[in-house]
Parts: C-alpha cells; structure tokens; sequence
C-alpha cells in the first residue's frame, strides 16, 4: 500500500465485502497511515454502497426475528451477532469519515477516523470469535438492513456525518452496553462481558472524537454546536432521542446534557 493516497485506502476497505478481507483491510490501512505509507490525499470517491457478504440476510427491523428468552444461548448469541453486525458497519462508517471528509479537515480528523476503523475491526473480529466458540458466527443469523441509511443520509455533510454517527448512533451504545453487560454475567458468560466492557471503553473515544471534530466545524463556521447538533438530528436522523442516557460516559466524551436534553424532552411531550 506504499504510496498509495487515504483515500485509495478507505475506498479498498469499503469496497471489501468478505469479513475476514475487510478485517485485513482496515488493519492494514490503519498501520500504513500510523507508518507513513500513505498520502493526506483524497484523490478518489468512496462508493455509495460498501462491500456486503452473501451473509448475512439482511432484513428491515419489522422482520428481524426475536432473541428468545433472555439469558438463553440462544439469545446471547443472537445478541452478539447483532452486536457483530453493528461493528462490521461501523468498520466502514470510520473509513468513510475519513476517506469522505478527510480533506475538510486538518489531519488529526484522519488520524482519530482510521484509529476509530481499526477498533471497530478489532471489536467485530472478537465478536465473531466469541459467536464461533458459542458455535454460530457472524452470517449465522439474519442482521438489520438499515445501519448504512445514517451514511447515505449525511454523504453530503460532514458536519451531519458527525452529528448523527459517533452523537447519535454510537453514543446510543454507551446508553445500553452496562446493562448488557450485566446480561451476559447473570448469565455466567464473562467472556462475552468482558468483550463487551473493551467496547464500551474504546466507544467513549469514538463519541468523544465525533463530539471533537462536530465542535471544530462549528466554531470553524461560527455556529453554536448544542443548537446546530439538534437541528441537523432533526434533520437527517430517522429515530428519536431517549432516555435514558448514560450522562457520565456521555460526559466523559464531551457529549454534554446541553446537547441531548432539550431534544429528548421535546420526543417525550
């Protein structure tokens, strides 16, 4: 990959649609760029859909199947696909970022967008390890269809990329991970709980970079962020904004109640 611009690079992980491959992908696209391989060039287009497997089905939420009864091996290993599948997409939302809108940016944006895709690599990686010793894997079980509709949403906007993706989407994570946590110990299964804890740490970066990079283009352009962040959720994010919140890893990310209250007040009234 020597000599090759960022861009290339995040376009060959997207385009990659094996897991393994694009596993392999993204590790080595991240350890070109730590080492100096690549160029802050973004001289080619991501594609609008990324690389899919043959496996698994993908399915609109009406349709997914329930998990059964909670503490089951059943339903922990539907959990951790489910789980999987999120990481898998994530993979390509951070290499999108970067490859998308890494020239609006100063290089740092790159830096913490391909440090973002190599955790998510190494996150789903260990999930699909964890399925196969429970005796499944990733593709075993149908998956949700609409975890890229955030990335066709904001293409156009970095600043709603950010605002939806690591504000939104992976904060929603740091709301729910403690308590499945707490799931998978009830349920004597460490292993997974212990994945899962690795995650939420590493996931408190990622909101925390999202909230970095939101605040920069906002001052960039001499706009108020908490407002700015609820307009464009409003704007480009499907779901609605709940609570409850995990307002101290929130916190720990830069995620402040100002941004999240009044717009989660506004869903319940």
């Amino acid at each position: 990959m020597t000599g090759a611009s960022l861009a290339a690079a995040c376009r060959s992980v997207l385009q990659c649609a094996d897991p393994r491959e694009k596993v392999k992908a993204a590790r080595a696209a991240a350890r070109a760029w730590r080492r100096g391989g690549l160029s802050h060039e973004f001289d080619v287009v991501m594609p609008d859909e990324p690389g899919r497997p043959a496996r698994p089905d993908l399915l609109p939420p009406s349709r997914m199947p329930r998990r059964g009864r909670a503490g089951s091996t059943r339903s922990r290993i539907a959990l951790l696909h489910a789980l999987a599948h999120i990481e898998f997409v994530a993979i390509d939302l951070a290499f999108d970022m970067a490859g998308r809108f890494g020239g609006q940016f100063p290089r740092g944006f790159a830096d913490d967008w391909i440090g973002v895709g190599a955790d998510e690599a190494m996150h789903f990686a260990l999930l699909d390890r964890r399925l196969r010793t429970l005796g499944s894997g990733y593709g075993a079980l149908p998956a949700h269809a609409g975890l890229w509709e955030a990335a066709s949403a904001t293409a156009h906007d970095a600043r709603a990329r950010l605002a939806v993706v690591p504000m939104v989407l992976e904060a929603r994570g740091l709301d729910v991970t403690p308590e499945t946590v707490a799931r998978m110990r009830a349920a004597g299964d460490d292993a997974s709980a212990r994945i899962l804890e690795r995650i939420y740490t590493d996931e408190i970066r990622h909101v925390g970079a999202g909230t970095k990079w939101f605040e920069f283009s906002c001052r960039d352009a001499r706009i108020e962020p908490e407002s700015e962040w609820r307009t464009l959720v409003r704007r480009h994010f499907r779901g609605s904004v709940k609570p409850p919140f995990n307002d101290s890893a929130r916190g720990r990310a830069g995620l402040t109640r100002e941004y999240y209250t009044p717009l989660a007040i506004g869903e319940l009234t």
